[in-house]
Order: C-alpha cells, then structure tokens, then sequence
C-alpha cells in the first residue's frame, strides 16, 4: 500500500536503482507480509474479522500492497495505480461498513510492514547501502499519507451519498405509512430502518407552513423532552410522528407542543403502531381544518369533535349555516358580530349569562336581551337541546369558513 507522491523519486540516479532493486527483491515476500499484515489487524481489532472475509481481504491486502511496491520504483510518468487503488479501496470499505479509523490504520500498519521489510532486506544483503535507502523514507511515508488521504476522501464521499440513499429510503418509507399504504411488511422495515417500535402509542402532529420564523428553534426544543419526533416537509403543511410516553399520552404531547409549534396544528388521537400513521395523519389534518383562518393554537381531534364533524361536510355546513344563521347574518355588520360574539360567550361560559356578562363587560340582563332577540331571528329555542345543538353547530361552520 505504498507509493510515490507527486512524482517524488530519491535524490539520485544511484539511489533510485537501489531502492528499485530493494522493491523488486521484495516482491516475491507480498505473500508472507499480507500474513502478518492481516494478524496485526485482527489483533488491533476484531471488527476487521467481522466485517471483511478472511479469503477477500487477504486477495485486496495483496493486490494493494504490491501495486504499492511496484509504485514506489516506477517510472516518475508512470500512472498512479496505487493512488487509483487506493480510491476503489476507500469506496469499498464504506460500503463494507469498516470505520474509517481503521481504513486508515490498515495503510500505517501495511506501510510499517512494507518499509521495515525494505530496511531488513538491504541490511541484510549489503549493511552500507542502509543509509543510502534511508534517504527514501520521506518520499515512501508520503506516499503512505497520500494513499491513505485518498482512500478517506472516497470513503467519506461514499459514506455520504450511502447515508443520502438511506435517508431518502427511508423517507420513502415513512411517506408510504403515513399515506395509509397497506404494502406487507412495510411496517416493520420502516420500524426497523427509522429505530422506531413498530407497535406502541403514535400520534401524529399536522402543522400549516405560512409562518417559518423559528421553526429550527421550536424543533430542537421539542427533541429534548422524551418525546421521539420524526418531521417531514410536505408542500402546504409540516408533519410530525411522535412515538408517545404510556405515561403522559396526548396530555403530555398537548402541554410540550403548546407555545412552542408555530401554529395552527391538529394533533391525531392516540393509534396502536406504525401501520395506522395513514389513518392518525388524516385525523390530525381534520384537527387542523377546526382551526380558524386567524388561529396559532394546536387543537387535538378529541377536543374538537363538533368542529371536525362541521367541516368534514362543508356543503352541508354551508346548508345549516343559511338555514339556521340566515336572518343573523342579513342584520347590521356590527350588530351581527355582537349577537354571536355574545352567543359565544354564553356558550364557552356553559350556558352562564352571569359569567358571560363579566367577560363581556356588560349586564346579565344585555347578555339575555342578545340572546332572545337571537332565539327571534334563527327560529330556534335555546332552551332546547336539539335547538342549541343545531345553533352551536350553525355558529361553528360559520366561524370557521372566515365569513365576518
């Protein structure tokens, strides 16, 4: 695993034939080196062993290893075999899975071998020729250095465009679950994938897109709390999955996302695993839709069952309105927003003309006044529970279409 740098060769023409004559001289020992090599690695780590197959690590060692000693005494134009090795190396470990760490502790620890065997061969052979080899030490170790940088750059490359395949299969995954697909399977490949349980309390969160200011800020807050949180962008709204706490539930989701989301939201009642996420976003998109044009709240689809059932039939809405709020809606623009700011009231005060009163700044005695002449104009009792369910909803279609 060993070669030149940019053309670098040693000092003189004498020095150059030496260290082609060491490197030939080695080349018959590549066998026995890769022996050792690969006993130092699984020595150094055991993650090497499971990682790479004895037989395929040992054929890529030998490979690279003598195309690096055959580099280090080639011709100064000759291609950069080691450095294109070195490359297609870098590019299989990271799709191997071997750290990186030891991707470049494998070309230091063949980089020893090779240049200890170099110095023990020369020696050996002729003890005065030592000094003269030394010189090529800076020259061989750079070559090393580079390898070695080459390696880790397509490994890193490798490593990112393998990571952004992952998260694009992923997201494929989580898109697919939370569009209700029915696929076998798929939901313990994306439990397994996403490290999430495939079965277990999940709800989902659906938040509108218009106001973007903070929206890093407001997640980092929310990842820190217990709550695991997977988002994804969608074109008109931002969705998230929430794998609940058994001890908290929507309760405690409701309290971590108040104030925080840039609302409005809706948030799905509880489902039993990650298969339902296409059922639990729908629900939590209905939630949603409860909100009014001017809301910033998140409402929960349990808190919200009279406006969810309103706008999950608009033109029957729209028909109950007419029918109910017709006359309202035909008197004066500020007389109108009094009569239903007050029915309101009254109805959020739980039928309390008192308490309606104080919130109004106004007489108990308006506040019955306000509803009478209401009871005039729609036609309907408020006494009567069919009546004021009918008056209710009428108010909430009417609310949540914008109309003034």
């Amino acid at each position: 695993m060993t070669g030149p740098t940019n053309g670098r060769r040693p000092r003189t023409g004498h020095d150059w034939r030496l260290l082609k004559e060491a490197c030939t001289a080695l080349l018959p020992r590549v066998p026995e080196l890769v022996d050792e090599h690969l006993r130092q690695l699984s020595d150094h780590s055991p993650v090497f062993g499971r990682v790479l197959p004895h037989d395929v690590h040992w054929r890529e060692a030998e490979e690279a290893m003598r195309i690096g000693i055959e580099a280090i005494s080639a011709p100064r134009a000759s291609p950069r075999r080691d450095l294109e090795y070195a490359e297609e190396a870098g590019r299989r470990r990271a799709q191997q899975g071997l750290p990186l760490d030891l991707l470049i502790h494998s070309y230091r620890n063949a980089g020893y071998l090779v240049w200890d065997s170099l110095l023990e061969g020369v020696a050996g052979r002729d003890p005065e020729k030592l000094a003269v080899l030394m010189r090529s030490a800076t020259m061989v170790w750079s070559a090393v250095d580079a390898q070695a940088a080459v390696a880790s750059d397509a490994y890193r490359a490798t490593e990112l465009e393998l990571r952004r395949r992952t998260d694009e299969q992923l997201q494929a995954l989580l898109d697919a679950l939370l569009e209700g697909q029915a696929t076998p399977g798929l939901a313990a490949r994306a439990a397994a994938g996403l490290d999430l349980p495939e079965h277990g309390p999940y709800a989902v969160v659906v938040l509108r897109v218009e106001r973007r200011d903070g929206r890093e800020a407001f997640h980092r807050q929310i990842q820190r709390t217990g709550f695991r949180f997977i988002w994804r962008m969608r074109t008109d709204c931002e969705v998230g999955v929430v794998a609940l706490r058994a001890e908290e539930g929507l309760d405690g989701l409701a309290r971590l996302l108040d104030g925080r989301c840039p609302g409005p939201g809706g948030i799905s009642p509880v489902v039993g695993g990650l298969a339902d996420l296409g059922h639990a976003r729908r629900l939590a998109e209905l939630a949603l839709r409860t909100c009014p044009p001017d809301a910033t709240g998140i409402v929960r689809l349990d808190r919200r069952m009279p406006a969810a059932l309103v706008v999950s039939q608009p033109e029957l809405a729209g028909r109950l309105v007419a029918d109910v709020l017709g006359e309202v809606l035909t008197v004066e623009p500020s007389d109108r927003a009094v009569l239903l700011e007050t029915l309101d009231t009254w109805l959020d005060c739980e039928g309390s003309a008192g308490r309606a009163a104080a919130r109004l700044y106004c007489h108990r005695n308006t506040v019955f006044n306000r509803l009478r002449r209401l009871e005039q104009l729609t036609s309907r009792s408020l006494a009567r529970p069919r009546d004021l369910v009918e008056v209710a909803l009428a108010l909430e279609a009417h609310r949540l279409s914008g109309a003034p």
